[in-house]
């Protein structure tokens, strides 16, 4: 984890509620269409297919019922910024699990209910001031919710990307909190005001560095799509392939962030 300055962002924590049950609700309407063949296709994810893919997703949401069973720890030691860069350690363990609750929930749908059922009772019974004892270390409750938007939005890309046709829609407070979390890990990985990282309209950050910027247009300038965003920042796309395709554009002896990315392994 990169001993970084951290810089401090604020999330409405209703907002954020609100944001993680509505892109839960979506990714369950489209498992629900799922026939057994799609859900034998391949993802983009090694060898998993968009069974084990939605078992991790249910996970992902699931954890947060299986932290407030914990007793809670006695003083906040991460917060989501920390998160970002601890999940490569624990991507065996993740792994197992997911392949694990696959073969043991055939049928996804029901499996996503229950999950969602525990988790809205859990957030109407606990304040987000609630401490979990997570993989990452004691950290606040609405903190946790911050990073389900990322899993969220993301394994939704990777479901979209699995299986023609299913679209299922991204909630814009869920894209938005997760677009400006990878940003914000950026900018702890490669502290720095030499480079502006633009991803509109959710976030813009400050990196690498150089001589700091102080006005007029940046020497150093990228900019992208929040959705390019994300798979760049957990390296579904490479660097090169989305400045080729066009999807990025960067300006600057400094703007090249091939180095820096992935952020999440």
């Amino acid at each position: 984890m990169p001993p970084a300055k951290k810089r401090t962002r604020t999330y409405d924590p209703a907002k954020t509620r609100t944001a993680v049950l509505a892109q839960f609700g979506n990714v369950r309407e489209a498992v629900a269409t799922l026939t057994p063949e799609q859900l034998a296709l391949p993802t983009r994810l090694g060898d998993w297919t968009v069974r084990d893919l939605v078992a991790h997703t249910g996970m992902a949401i699931g954890a947060v019922s299986r932290f407030i069973d914990r007793p809670a720890p006695p003083t906040q030691e991460v917060t989501a910024l920390d998160w970002p860069f601890a999940t490569a350690a624990n991507a065996a363990g993740i792994d197992d699990m997911s392949r694990r609750l696959a073969q043991e929930n055939p049928d996804p749908d029901t499996y996503l209910a229950d999950i969602d059922r525990r988790f809205t009772a859990d957030l109407a019974e606990h304040p987000g001031t609630r401490l979990l004892a997570t993989g990452t270390g004691p950290m606040l409750f609405s903190d946790y919710l911050v990073t389900r938007t990322v899993e969220l939005v993301v394994h939704t890309d990777d479901l979209n990307a699995a299986v023609p046709g299913l679209d299922i829609p991204y909630d814009r407070q869920a894209l938005a909190a997760c677009t400006r979390l990878l940003a914000d890990a950026l900018a702890v990985k490669a502290p720095g005001g030499s480079t502006e990282v633009r991803i509109p309209p959710y976030a813009v950050v400050q990196c690498v560095e150089g001589p700091r910027h102080t006005r007029g247009t940046p020497p150093n300038v990228v900019e992208t799509d929040p959705l390019t965003w994300l798979r760049l920042a957990t390296g579904r796309t490479r660097w090169k392939d989305a400045v080729e395709e066009a999807k990025v554009s960067a300006s600057g002896e400094r703007a090249d962030l091939s180095g820096l990315l992935p952020i999440m392994g």
